[in-house]
């Protein structure tokens, strides 16, 4: 794309921050996002910009936790920028629509480096083990920010809940009813679903602190820059999914379809400063239940956003099996922990 063609919309979002089309002398839209749109802005000065949009209200693809869903990354890099070690974009503006109030694009800076996934099969076995190891390190630093109220920042559900059960539940009964209102095959029935995750609620009344929790630090959400031999972590991007709530939450994306706990080099980082890594049967049962939470919007966005037949199979198959191992685990979990 050239500048001469910038969306009206992006050159809008510039113009806030006094950046007119003549300043830009790259810009370019990125792949690998599934719900907002990103297009990379690079300037005369040299400032490297990521200029990040919501889908039209139109599109038909969001979920009711996907409800004015910038403002959780606008909550997230400004709950960040002060925290020592923290590789994360920087917000140059943050456009807020008056009718309805929603954060209707960011405007922030480009971290360096690419995506992990792209780069993992050729990281020498020393260069995983240090990146895992320095990712640990970011987590824990992160999860020490503490906010307001549990829950998004956005409150897509209402007004914010008293306490992290009540938070959780909100959050697995609106995807539940967005099962239900676009008629996902799930492997258990809604209702059954949901008294499962009911029944266990006790256990989240240990959660009293809201910590900041990314939710979706996938390896594409990870960048790495380096020479050959020597790479490390240079970003954590995409916090558009974050929530204020148990930091157990986060081990689920950080490990998805594996087990936290086989991770050592992440683990070791993340206790070396200060994480707390002790999987006691409480912490094991919580997991299921973000595990479940996961799953469960993995499997129902799928309907929305008109995954292929192929994709939508592989989706049900893997995801949906994953989400019945964890299912039966919370339901069996000890007599007292559910």
């Amino acid at each position: 794309m050239s500048p001469e063609n910038l969306d009206p919309a992006a050159a809008a979002l510039l113009s806030a921050v006094a950046v007119a089309p003549a300043d830009v002398v790259e810009c370019a839209p990125l792949s690998g996002g599934t719900y907002n749109s990103l297009l990379r802005v690079v300037l005369r000065d040299g400032r490297r910009w990521i200029v990040k949009r919501p889908p039209s209200p139109r599109s038909g693809s969001t979920l009711r936790y996907e409800h004015d869903l910038l403002r959780g990354e606008a909550a997230y890099y400004t709950a960040v920028r002060d925290v020592p070690g923290v590789p994360v974009p920087r917000l140059v503006h943050v456009e807020t629509s008056a009718e309805p109030p929603v954060v209707s694009g960011l405007v922030m800076t480009e971290c360096p480096g690419v995506p992990w996934h792209e780069a993992d099969a050729s990281l020498t076995p020393g260069e995983r083990a240090r990146s895992r190891r320095e990712l640990g390190e970011v987590v824990a630093r992160l999860h020490t920010v503490t906010g307001s109220e549990f829950g998004y920042p956005a409150r897509p559900f209402g007004p914010a809940a008293a306490d992290w059960r009540g938070a959780f539940t909100a959050m697995t009964d609106a995807v539940l009813d967005d099962a239900a209102v676009y008629g996902v095959e799930l492997p258990r029935s809604v209702e059954e679903v949901r008294e499962v995750i009911a029944a266990a609620g006790d256990v989240l009344d240990e959660v009293t602190r809201p910590a900041l929790v990314h939710f979706d630090l996938w390896q594409g959400n990870l960048l790495l820059q380096g020479a050959e031999g020597a790479r490390g972590l240079s970003g954590v991007i995409d916090a558009e999914r974050m929530f204020w709530g148990d930091p157990v939450a986060e081990f689920v994306s950080l490990s998805l379809f594996d087990d936290i706990e086989k991770d050592a080099d992440f683990l070791a980082g993340y206790a070396a400063t200060g994480g707390d890594v002790t999987f006691t049967a409480s912490v094991r049962l919580r997991l299921e239940l973000y595990r479940c939470y996961l799953y469960l919007i993995m499997l129902v966005e799928a309907v929305p956003r008109r995954y292929s037949s192929e994709q939508l199979a592989w989706t049900r198959r893997h995801v949906g099996g994953r989400l019945t191992a964890s299912l039966d685990a919370v339901a069996s979990a000890p007599a007292g922990r559910r």
